[in-house]
C-alpha cells in the first residue's frame, strides 16, 4: 500500500470514528514510512482522541523533529505536555512561542487560548491585548479580549469590548449573552429591545438563537419579569437539548458504578488524613457557591487558587490507561498505584507556578473522585458545597454553559442527575465521615463570619479578616460566577426558584419522586 493510499484509508476511518481499526494501520504506516510527518500527525491525533496521552506526547515530539519550526506542531506538543501533567514544560514552551509572536496576532490568540486552559488568565489577557493592538478591526480578537477581561475582573472594560464586538459584528450572539451576565440590568439600562428585535427579524442559526434566549432570560429576570424570563429560558433550553444526544442514564449508571466499586473494602485501606499543608478541593454541583468559597479561602495569605482545572482527572486517566467507556475507567481506577497518582497530581499543580502553601482545586465534578482523593492525597482538605435542591437545579438550568453539564437543559434530566449525585454524596458521607465537610450555601450567605471561620478551621488555617472581604480579591476567575464574586455576599438568590414554582413543577415532582428533601441542602 502506498503512503498516499494508507493516509486516505486512515482519514476515512478517523472521520467515521472507527478508532479500533485505525490503530493498527497507523502503526504499520509509521513502521513502513518512519519519516512520514503525515503518519505521525495522524497517530498523534488518534492517541489524543482515545486518551493515550503518553503516546500522544511521543508522537508530537517525533513530529517536531520532522517539522522543525512548525508552529502548529509546537502548539499540539504543548497540548500533549498539558495532558501529561507537564505544566512547567508547557508554560516554558508557550513563553518561548510568545517571543516569536510579536507580529502574529493569530498565534498570540492560540497561545492565549492555551494559557486560558491552564487558568493563567493574566497571561492570556496580555496575549489577547497584544493581538488586538495588532489587529484592531478583528472582531474575534476583541471578543477574546473581552472574555479575558471578564476573567481578570475588568468588567467595565469587558462590557465596552462586547459592545464594540456587537457593533462590528451584530451576528456574534455569544457576545450578547456574555454582556448580559456582567452586571444586573435595570429598566433604564438594558438590551432587551435590541435582542427582541433580532429574534423578531429571525436568527439564521440555532446556536445564535439559544444565546439570545438565555441573554433575554437573564435580563428579564434582572427586571423582575419572571414570566418573560422563563419563557425565553425554556425556548433556549429546549433548543439546546434538541441539538444534543445526551442520555442521563449514562451518568446515573456511572455514579452507581462508582459507589459499588469504592465501598467499605476500599476505604479501609485509605490512609488517615494528615494536618500537613496540601491541596484544597472544593466540590459539588455547579452554581452552588463553589466559586464563592474559592474566593473566600484564596483571600487568605497562605492560599492560592488554581481555579477549575482537570489535573486530577488527567492524572487518573494517565495512570488508568486508555479506556473505551466510563465503567471500565471506574474499574481500573480502583487498583491504581495511588501513591504515584498523588505524587503526580501534586507535581502537576505545583508546576502551575502558584507558590502558596495551600492550593485550591475548584473543579466541582471532583465529587466523583472523593474515594480516590482520600486514598491518594492524605493531606487533602475537601469541602463539599450544598444548596437547596430546587435553587440548585434552577441555577443550573438558567445557565448556558460553554462546555460540560449536558444534563442542565431538561428538567427531568436535571432531577435525575441531581438524584444520582445526591446518592453518591450520601455514599461518600457514610464511608469518609471525617474527610470532608458539607457547607450549605444558605448558611454561608446568612452567617458569613461563622461559616468562614469553620472553613478556615477545616483547612487548618488561622482566621484572617481579608477572607470576609473576598469581593476585594483581585485574582482572576473564569467561572459562570466571575462577575458575582466581585460583589459583597448577599442572599438574593436564596429561594429564587419560588418565583417560577409553576414552571418548575416537573422538576419538583421528579425530585420528590426520587426521595429528595426539597427543604434541605442535600
Amino acid at each position: 500500500m502506498t503512503l498516499m493510499t494508507a493516509l486516505q484509508k486512515i482519514d476515512t476511518l478517523l472521520k467515521a470514528r472507527r478508532f479500533d481499526e485505525v490503530g493498527p494501520l497507523t502503526a504499520q504506516l509509521i513502521k513502513a514510512y518512519p519519516d512520514s510527518a503525515e503518519g505521525w500527525q495522524r497517530q498523534g491525533y488518534l492517541q489524543e482522541v482515545t486518551g493515550d496521552f503518553k503516546g500522544m506526547l511521543g508522537s508530537y515530539k517525533r513530529l517536531q523533529q520532522l517539522r522543525p519550526g512548525d508552529i502548529q506542531t509546537q502548539l499540539k506538543a504543548v497540548q500533549a505536555l498539558i495532558q501529561n501533567g507537564l505544566i512547567a514544560d508547557a508554560v516554558d514552551t508557550l513563553k518561548l512561542l510568545e517571543t516569536s509572536a510579536d507580529s502574529a496576532p493569530e498565534l498570540l490568540q492560540q497561545i492565549a487560548q492555551l494559557y486560558t486552559g491552564l487558568s493563567l488568565f493574566d497571561r492570556a489577557y496580555e496575549c489577547y491585548r497584544a493581538a488586538v493592538k495588532l489587529s484592531p478591526k478583528d472582531a474575534q480578537a476583541i471578543y477574546n479580549l473581552a472574555s479575558a477581561a471578564t476573567a481578570v475582573g475588568k468588567l467595565e472594560q469587558s462590557e465596552r469590548l462586547f459592545d464594540q464586538v456587537i457593533e462590528m459584528n451584530p451576528a456574534d450572539y455569544d457576545a450578547y449573552y456574555n454582556r448580559s451576565t456582567l452586571k444586573k440590568q435595570t429598566p433604564s439600562s438594558n438590551h432587551i429591545a435590541q435582542m427582541e428585535g433580532l429574534l423578531k427579524a429571525g436568527i439564521p442559526d440555532q446556536k445564535g438563537a439559544i444565546q439570545l434566549f438565555y441573554a433575554l432570560a437573564k435580563e428579564y429576570e434582572d427586571l423582575d419579569k419572571p414570566a418573560s424570563s422563563f419563557a425565553h429560558l425554556t425556548r433556549g433550553a429546549n433548543l439546546r437539548a434538541s441539538m444534543m444526544s445526551y442520555d442521563v442514564a449514562s451518568d446515573e449508571v456511572t455514579m452507581a458504578k462508582i459507589a459499588d466499586t469504592f465501598g467499605k473494602g476500599f476505604t479501609k485501606t485509605c490512609p488517615k488524613s494528615t494536618d500537613e499543608e496540601g491541596p484544597i478541593f472544593i466540590v459539588g454541583l455547579p452554581r452552588t457557591g463553589t466559586t464563592l468559597v474559592d474566593r473566600i479561602l484564596s483571600s487568605h495569605s497562605q492560599v492560592g487558587s488554581l481555579g477549575e482545572i482537570n489535573d486530577f482527572a488527567l492524572n487518573l486517566m494517565k495512570h488508568a490507561g486508555p479506556a473505551d467507556n466510563k465503567e471500565l475507567l471506574v474499574e481500573r481506577s480502583s487498583t491504581l498505584d495511588f501513591k504515584a497518582l498523588g505524587v503526580d497530581y501534586r507535581k502537576s499543580t505545583a508546576e502551575r507556578g502558584n507558590g502558596a502553601a495551600y492550593l485550591i482545586d475548584k473543579t466541582p465534578a471532583n465529587f466523583l473522585y472523593l474515594g480516590l482523593i482520600a486514598r491518594a492525597l492524605p493531606s487533602a482538605k475537601i469541602i463539599h458545597l450544598r444548596r437547596g435542591a430546587m435553587d440548585s437545579c434552577y441555577a443550573i438550568y438558567k445557565t448556558l454553559f460553554r462546555m460540560g453539564y449536558p444534563y442542565s437543559y431538561r428538567q427531568e434530566d436535571l432531577a435525575r442527575y441531581y438524584g444520582a449525585y445526591s446518592r453518591l454524596m450520601a455514599h461518600w458521607r457514610s464511608l469518609l465521615p471525617n474527610r470532608f465537610i458539607d457547607v450549605d450555601y444558605e448558611n454561608l450567605v446568612a452567617n458569613q463570619d461563622a461559616e468562614t471561620r469553620r472553613l478556615l478551621a477545616h483547612c487548618g488555617l488561622d482566621f484572617e479578616s481579608a477572607c470576609l472581604d473576598f469581593h476585594k480579591n483581585t485574582s482572576p476567575s473564569a467561572t459562570a460566577s466571575a462577575a458575582q464574586v466581585r460583589r459583597p455576599i448577599h442572599a438574593g438568590s436564596v429561594g429564587k426558584w419560588q418565583q417560577y414554582s409553576e414552571q418548575l413543577a416537573p422538576l419538583k415532582d421528579a425530585l420528590i419522586a426520587q426521595g429528595i428533601d426539597l427543604g434541605e441542602s442535600r
